[in-house]
């Protein structure tokens, strides 16, 4: 018995299903391929994921520890705005002197309170992702945009040490680096999930991006500015 050649009425060629060509398309996205439905975001590898969250916790755990000394030298210098802090070395790195400013009690509380809050958040999600957990995307773009807010307030605050106290606090400058090295990998991350609300044609240009090393190279180029204008500023004081 013979059967006519299947067309999918787009001008394909005889015996060529459409439905197969998109279902075989469409499983590439899927969480799990035997199961379509659960979820339409593309799977990172899961080197990616231990690398990436794996990161994030690392990083995280710096910035908690960084926070929680601040938090003890701002109570320490709420006692004794005299004090002597151990993390200050000279006119330069002097923590005393950056503590003691508005900047570093911006919402009426030192900031490094809200470090340690959102260190331990950054942690939960870290340790939930290395153990497989897939966030839905509403939840990952409001991280993203969060931790965006954490990079522009610590850059913010380095710019305010660097220009306008004219001091630098080392653990500041670990919850700058911290923070920037975060934001880096949850942008990575999500630009390979496609966790964003921008069509398929930007997400595959954005997963591109980031296969290609180009989101690395913006990075380190980024730290490459920064370590160069505080160079710039600080080392001739020192010559």
């Amino acid at each position: 018995m013979s059967h006519a050649p299947v067309s999918s009425g787009h001008g394909c060629r005889p015996g060529y299903d459409s439905r197969v060509y998109e279902t075989v398309t469409a499983s590439a996205e899927m969480l799990d391929p035997a199961n379509p439905s659960a979820d339409p975001r593309p799977v990172p590898p899961r080197s990616q994921r231990y690398w990436i969250f794996g990161s994030m916790a690392v990083f995280g755990l710096i910035s908690f520890i960084a926070s929680f000394v601040l938090s003890v030298d701002a109570l320490v210098l709420a006692g004794n705005p005299d004090a002597d802090l151990a993390c200050t070395i000279d006119a330069v790195f002097d923590c005393a002197a950056v503590g003691a400013t508005w900047q570093a009690n911006l919402l009426g509380f030192p900031n490094a309170f809200f470090g340690i809050a959102t260190s331990v958040v950054l942690i939960v999600i870290a340790v939930a992702g290395l153990s497989g957990t897939r966030f839905p995307r509403w939840f990952m773009v409001g991280a993203h945009l969060g931790f965006l807010a954490g990079v522009i307030f610590a850059y913010w605050l380095l710019y305010q040490s660097t220009f306008v106290i004219g001091a630098m606090c080392i653990w500041c400058l670990t919850v700058c680096l911290a923070t920037t090295i975060v934001f880096w990998n949850l942008t990575s991350w999500n630009f390979q999930e496609h966790n964003h609300y921008f069509g398929p044609a930007v997400g595959q240009k954005l997963e591109r991006f980031v296969a290609g090393g180009w989101l690395s190279i913006v990075f380190m180029a980024w730290l490459a500015l920064v370590i160069s204008v505080e160079l710039v500023k600080w080392v001739p004081l020192y010559i």
